[in-house]
């Protein structure tokens, strides 16, 4: 396997989790299940805030208004996916 493209596989699968991890904390919150007002929390909340933000922000932006519901990182995902098939395409 290319180097190139195991790392940026590797970095897109990552990122992928990082994305979920932040949507289940989010309901988490949204649900009372977790205290956002623990250190803790609130520290890894930021974090998966600041990395995924800069990402899901101009997809919110483009999509209409769906009530309370969040789509934006589904459409994110798929198209991480779809990046990383279309460089094992041009890869291979």
């Amino acid at each position: 396997m290319n180097p190139f493209l195991w790392l940026v596989t590797t970095l897109i699968t990552l990122y992928i989790w990082i994305i979920i991890a932040s949507a289940v904390l989010s309901w988490l919150v949204a649900f009372n299940v977790v205290n956002p007002h623990n250190s803790v929390v609130r520290a890894i909340g930021e974090t998966l805030y600041r990395l995924t933000e800069p990402a899901l922000r101009p997809i919110r932006s483009m999509l209409p208004s769906l009530g309370g519901l969040d789509i934006s990182p589904v459409i994110l995902i798929i198209v991480l996916l779809f990046i990383e098939r279309l460089l094992f395409w041009a890869f291979y």
